[in-house]
């Protein structure tokens, strides 16, 4: 029996023993990190915002097995932030599209969700037919081509994980979902994220594009729940590095009664990495604003700024003068000479071991 197939569906319940304390945790978790952000200034925010949205967008997309250019969504979401950055490049109509989703999700998230706004995603998610098959775009499914079912395995040897509800009952159910999503009930926002995304994902309401709108529902509740329109972690992220459970749990969801208690604590985990992981970024960033406030006239150079900005970030394995000239793409003697210059102001020092294996690392 699939959950939808209850006679007490939609009406989800959980142990809210097992919720309580793992959901208080993490409530302090978020204002520890808005807190913090908060005493910063506008300019490190907008930056938190930026890396967290090309995350999100990336991610998200790569749970779907879709690959999109990092410099594209970078270019594509300045733009539509409004930053004035270097490097910008032009991007396909399908990206703008997606950071219009998101970008009218996390920043109007005090908007009801509507039929209408979730076909305004669909079109910008699905700006022109994809090349491989036709679906219905801006539209709830027909079932036209059979029933909407997540399948895996070669053909003959097909495994069903899960049917979603006939395509003629979309329009009722997606009724019920949007008058209890708009309602302002007594549900924790975390909660209620976490709720939603499961609630959406299981209607199923569109032919493609169902995992990634459900999980920008999601993060609506979660600007909410935040209350600013900056976001500083990406769930999308962190659902990545656990692609394969989180199939898991939501098919193991899908199936039985409406006590989805194992899956509010694995979004509730899950978004508790998310926070960890944005406070580890947000402690870099704060490194590397030091840093620059610091030395910023000491710099003499673009090669110079470049490799310094690659140590702040967490240069993998030593920095010789080898890798310095291949990466600067200058000579071993000109990257010898902008070393020197580093370490004679006291901004590079050089490592233990001598000769081809010089090495050099930051004086932080």
């Amino acid at each position: 029996m699939y959950i939808y197939e209850n006679k007490e569906w939609p009406f989800f319940i959980w142990n809210n023993d097992e919720i309580i304390s793992l959901l208080a945790s993490v409530r302090k978790q978020q204002g520890l990190l808005l807190g913090k952000m908060q005493t910063l200034g506008f300019e490190v925010q907008n930056d938190s915002t930026l890396s967290t949205l090309i995350s999100d967008i990336r991610e998200s997309s790569a749970i779907e097995g879709e690959n999109l250019d990092t410099g594209q969504i970078r270019s594509s979401v300045a733009r539509k932030l409004q930053l004035d950055l270097n490097g910008l490049v032009r991007s396909d109509k399908n990206i703008d599209g997606i950071v219009e989703m998101v970008y009218d999700a996390s920043n109007y998230y005090e908007l009801p969700l509507t039929k209408q706004r979730l076909f305004k995603w669909h079109s910008f998610l699905f700006p022109e037919q994809p090349s491989f098959t036709k679906i219905v775009i801006a539209d709830w499914r027909d079932d036209s081509t059979g029933p909407m079912q997540i399948v895996s395995g070669p053909i003959g040897y097909e495994r069903v994980h899960f049917q979603a509800p006939a395509a003629k009952l979309v329009g009722k159910e997606m009724d019920l979902f949007f008058d209890w999503f708009n309602n302002e009930n007594k549900i924790d926002l975390f909660l209620k994220a976490g709720i939603a995304h499961f609630w959406f994902v299981t209607v199923h309401p569109f032919e493609d594009g169902n995992g990634r709108i459900g999980r920008v529902i999601s993060d609506m509740l979660l600007a909410k729940a935040d209350d600013t329109e900056q976001r500083y972690y990406s769930l999308s992220t962190e659902i990545k590095k656990e692609k394969n459970e989180y199939y898991r749990i939501l098919e193991h969801t899908s199936h039985g009664d409406m006590d989805i208690t194992q899956w509010l604590k694995w979004y509730l985990n899950t978004l508790s990495k998310a926070i960890k992981t944005s406070d580890k970024k947000l402690d870099l960033v704060l490194q590397k604003n030091r840093f620059w406030n610091e030395h910023n006239n000491s710099i003499k150079n673009q090669r110079q700024s470049v490799m310094i900005n690659k140590l702040l970030d967490g240069f993998e394995g030593k920095l010789t003068t080898a890798k310095w000239a291949k990466i600067a793409k200058c000579s071993t003697d000109t990257a010898l000479r902008d070393i020197q210059d580093l370490i004679a102001k006291g901004i590079l020092v050089q490592g233990d071991s001598g000769g081809r294996s010089t090495s050099y690392e930051l004086r932080i």
